[in-house]
């Protein structure tokens, strides 16, 4: 792959500024970043030590933090669950800098999608609007969202280690199934591919019950401790759901999710949280609160407090 790693790394030290990219720059990296996601598959295979990281949204001197807390590209090995956009005031940054660390360090970072990496949330949730102020028109908008359509949507840590954005979809109870969908399109309305980016966990029910979150399911723990025995997994590790703390184990310590954007949309007043994975796949939970710049880089006009609450 022709990238140039000067201009990967002068792309990186803007973006850490919080600087965004020029739009043909951007058609440049998400072209490229097409070419390499094209040959990795639906479910990638993973290795420890991995850190992994919930949703961020958006949130992009969070996103500065984690790499403090949890050590820099490429000195860390990262696996991020998706929704990087969305939400918080910083989209265009956060996707730009995650797109150039994986291009700069294709095998020491891995980005999967999440449901918000989609054409149709974007547009009402914030991601659409800020391309449009920041850039005058939807070309980039364009340009990532076309780019999402190539993401992986599943990982295996040391083929026992399950992550995925949302969870479990009655339709692909087997991992070999998620191997065979077809992930190159828009998150469809129903359907496996959209189960596993919007599925709940629920402590209180068994099986599968459609989700009043309008799509995807939640799923008990009958049904995810069979799905870690037929094939063969010891744990899952999901992200999708605000934890106040950071993070959450369910199921006899069988599922974790993970939360990684603090004080999130600047009023819920949570922790967030990384999990590191080490070699014997214990898995530790670096929790950490809203950066200070989160607090203080807050736009004027702040065009996202109207966004609806569907997560509530």
């Amino acid at each position: 792959m022709n990238t140039s790693t000067f201009n990967l790394d002068h792309c990186i030290e803007k973006l850490q500024k919080c600087e965004i990219l020029p739009e043909s720059t951007v058609k440049e990296i998400t072209d490229k970043m097409k070419e390499l996601l094209i040959s990795e598959s639906n479910v990638q295979e993973i290795r420890s030590p991995v850190t992994v990281v919930g949703d961020v949204h958006g949130q992009f001197y969070d996103v500065l933090e984690i790499f403090k807390i949890g050590g820099q590209c490429p000195d860390t090995n990262y696996l991020f669950l998706g929704d990087y956009v969305d939400r918080g005031y910083h989209s265009v940054e956060t996707i730009s800098l995650l797109t150039c660390l994986k291009l700069r360090y294709p095998s020491r970072i891995t980005l999967l999608r999440g449901n918000h990496e989609s054409r149709q949330i974007t547009q009402v949730y914030g991601f659409y609007g800020e391309c449009m102020r920041k850039y005058g028109n939807p070309t980039v908008w364009k340009y990532f969202t076309e780019m999402f359509d190539y993401l992986s949507v599943a990982a295996i840590i040391d083929e026992a280690i399950y992550c995925v954005h949302g969870g479990l979809s009655p339709s692909a109870l087997s991992i070999d199934q998620i191997k065979v969908l077809d992930r190159f399109q828009e998150v469809p309305n129903e359907g496996a591919l959209s189960d596993i980016l919007w599925s709940d966990p629920d402590p209180d029910r068994d099986g599968f019950v459609e989700s009043q979150r309008g799509a995807g399911y939640s799923y008990g723990k009958d049904v995810t401790l069979r799905f870690l025995q037929n094939n063969k997994m010891q744990h899952i590790i999901r992200a999708h759901q605000l934890c106040m703390d950071g993070y959450q184990t369910l199921f006899d310590n069988k599922l974790s999710t993970v939360w990684s954007a603090p004080n999130y949309c600047n009023r819920c007043g949570n922790m967030a949280s990384i999990v590191e994975v080490n070699e014997k796949l214990e898995r530790y939970f670096n929790t950490y609160a809203a950066a200070p710049q989160s607090l203080s880089n807050k736009p004027t006009l702040d065009t996202n407090k109207e966004l609806p609450d569907y997560f509530l």
